[in-house]
């Protein structure tokens, strides 16, 4: 039977479903056996490099307001966490969070030798290489190598996307992409599908062709595991009718079916604010606050909360200056949020941004991201983060 590649592609995650697990066909018959307080990692990209200044405000520090005299947030409008440190106005449910010690904010955070390509800069973040070496697997998809050779089901990690990043891509194992259960569902249901499968007979599983179909196979059996298990506990919270707000409430839901799944990953963008950024930011914030805010009371209303952590990323911040079209451009070090009910450390975690101490413009890092993936594989996920990174990184106490 002749296939037209562009065809064969069509089901949306086909591409980037996971090897072929052995057995899988009458894995998929038997019930999930995550246990309760499975411990479950959410990763919000925030796409285009977040101006972090911008977002946790130096609001007691003169130079800031001299550095951005336009675009500087005033220290009025701003959400006090202490005398000297605000939030951005539209992040009311981070202040929330803030206040009721569920939110731990890490700042400078970034690697050495900094890339200021969009593309680059998170290749290296979804990688967790070092800035001159390139890598093709990334950092969960090495986890999903480590950690998932005899699971059961290949829905261990779930990218609320059409297209799967490259921090889930793994040498062996590949998570998978979905923007909706149900449309994924209906997709691998179509007799296009099922009549390409009639009509396969495999000849050697060594090659390609077999390859291929195989992992269709799989792809249209995990369809039908996720849009099952996403309805056994469908979430009653309202959400709000974005994007972002949609994908939490379809994270939630999987969660509370005890799905095997560990990590989730989405994003959210462009925070590329060159022009204009007063006007962007602010819609992309009360976007991502009002879908946390939603997910965090659904965690916390069906006893989860203590068991996820959402953490946030951009692959670059901002230059400290504003410029000339009342934005800002690529910098280097910036902050991330960790979100749960299992935090050790909460609040500000470290000290702000150093605004006299600058490397031609823009802040230093003081904090290597791949101590906090170190800490988030070894401490949250129970796995060997050295074996994944490739080297030591030391851990650290948020967790």
């Amino acid at each position: 039977m002749l296939i037209k590649r562009k065809e064969f592609f069509q089901l949306g995650s086909l591409a980037t479903a996971s090897m072929m697990v052995p057995k899988f066909l009458k894995a998929f018959e038997r019930p999930s056996m995550a246990p309760p307080g499975n411990k479950v990692l959410v990763v919000l990209q925030m796409s285009g490099g977040n101006d972090g200044l911008n977002t946790v405000i130096p609001i007691g520090n003169d130079i800031y307001y001299r550095s951005r005299p336009r675009l500087g947030i005033e220290k009025g409008k701003a959400l006090a966490l202490t005398d000297d440190v605000a939030l951005h106005p539209s992040l009311v449910g981070f202040k929330e969070l803030y206040d009721d010690g569920s939110l731990g904010i890490m700042n400078s955070v970034g690697y050495p030798n900094p890339d200021r390509s969009h593309f680059r800069s998170m290749d290296i973040w979804q990688t967790a290489s070092e800035s001159k070496s390139y890598i093709s697997t990334g950092w969960l998809g090495r986890y999903l190598d480590a950690q998932c050779q005899q699971c059961d089901k290949p829905t261990q990690a779930l990218e609320m996307d059409d297209v799967l990043s490259l921090a889930l891509k793994g040498d062996q194992i590949k998570g998978i992409a979905l923007k909706d259960p149900q449309r994924l569902y209906n997709t691998s249901h179509q007799e296009y599908f099922k009549d390409i499968m009639a009509g396969h007979k495999s000849t050697n599983q060594d090659q390609p062709i077999d390859y291929l179909y195989k992992t269709m196979a799989e792809t249209l059996s995990s369809a039908e595991y996720i849009f099952k298990q996403s309805k056994l506990h469908p979430s009653s919270q309202e959400y709000p009718k974005t994007a972002i707000g949609k994908s939490l409430q379809t994270i939630a839901s999987l969660i509370f079916s005890d799905i095997n799944t560990k990590v989730y990953y989405l994003s959210i963008g462009s925070f590329d604010t060159h022009v204009n950024q007063q006007n962007q930011q602010e819609r992309l914030f009360t976007e991502m606050n009002d879908a946390v805010k939603s997910f965090v009371a659904d965690l916390k209303s069906n006893n989860r909360f203590q068991d996820v952590m959402l953490m946030t990323f951009s692959e670059f911040g901002r230059r400290v200056a504003q410029n000339a079209s009342g934005g800002t451009d690529h910098g280097t070090a910036n902050n991330m949020f960790l979100i749960s009910g299992g935090l050790k450390q909460k609040g500000l975690i470290n000290e702000m941004p150093d605004l006299n101490d600058l490397d031609q413009g823009d802040l230093k890092y003081k904090i290597d991201f791949k101590n906090v993936y170190a800490t988030m594989l070894n401490k949250w996920l129970g796995a060997d983060d050295k074996t994944i990174l490739g080297k030591n990184f030391s851990h650290l106490d948020f967790i």
